[in-house]
């Protein structure tokens, strides 16, 4: 069989229908595997450190659900490259992912998970389970790997309602897949020992999803404090963190005058308390 590109459109399209395989991935690897991320030509050389970085997302769970959100900044090297970049994705209508590392590479491997989730539903009739989503999602990874050892490295974080607990679940992975699942809260990207180190303190299991969003942003405040690459609030732009809730009710994604709100929230205890909140002692 020639290239997929010598293909009539309608022979391709026959292909895609009766391929027999529910995962969107395999088939296009079958097919026309050169369109898959980490599976083009070999780099020259290491690239890393001339194209934009996705920084710091964080997540939590709350009652019936969890929470993710990520600051907007990107950097390559010692320079903003982008001030509202998106970081948080909706990959179907109980599920997200958030990305750090290698923007363009992240951005893309996001949209490619959701037509792997939406190609599954279509061919088998039903939609994967939690943890079926987590492993689809880390042989994604695994196969960028090749392009990771180049410095084209994306780790995701995966948050999603399950149904079966009416809770909110988290996966981390390495660079090699994973995946792994976090309890109660998680950050990645280069703001996340901060992030985790202010959420130590703040969550509070089964608070409200409110609550949760309170917490996530002051997260991402201490992060931005004390992490260059992270950005906080830009007040004079009106650029606020992405920030999503999932529950049984499905994805919600708030809107800026909802995020606004919160961090005006924040920005007022901060001027009072530069340091923010802290947790007792005893």
């Amino acid at each position: 069989m020639g290239s997929h590109r010598d293909l009539p459109a309608g022979m391709v399209n026959h292909i895609f229908t009766n391929s027999g395989i529910s995962s969107f991935t395999e088939f296009v690897g079958s097919y026309a595997p050169d369109l898959l991320p980490g599976r083009n030509e070999t780099l020259a050389a290491p690239v890393g450190d001339r194209i934009p970085h996705a920084t710091t997302i964080v997540a939590a769970t709350c009652a019936g659900g969890v929470v993710m959100a990520g600051d907007r900044r990107a950097t390559s090297g010692n320079i903003i490259s982008q001030r509202d970049m998106e970081k948080v994705f909706r990959t179907d209508e109980y599920s997200c992912m958030g990305i750090a590392g290698a923007a363009s590479t992240g951005i893309e491997m996001a949209r490619l998970y959701q037509v792997e989730l939406e190609h599954y539903e279509k061919m088998e009739g039903r939609t994967l389970s939690v943890a079926g989503k987590a492993n689809r999602l880390a042989t994604m990874i695994r196969g960028n790997l090749g392009m990771a050892m180049q410095g084209l490295v994306v780790v995701p974080l995966f948050a999603a309602y399950d149904p079966e607990t009416d809770g909110g679940r988290i996966f981390g992975y390495d660079v090699g897949g994973g995946p792994y699942e976090q309890q109660q809260y998680h950050s990645i990207g280069s703001g996340s020992i901060f992030a985790r180190g202010a959420l130590k303190k703040l969550y509070r299991e089964n608070a409200s999803p409110e609550e949760v969003v309170l917490a996530l942003i002051h997260a991402l405040y201490d992060a931005a404090d004390d992490d260059s690459a992270t950005g906080g609030p830009d007040v004079t732009r009106k650029i606020w963190p992405v920030v999503v809730q999932i529950t049984a009710d499905g994805f919600h994604r708030l809107s800026d005058e909802e995020v606004g709100a919160h961090v005006q929230t924040v920005l007022d205890e901060r001027m009072s308390s530069p340091d923010g909140p802290v947790a007792p002692l005893r």
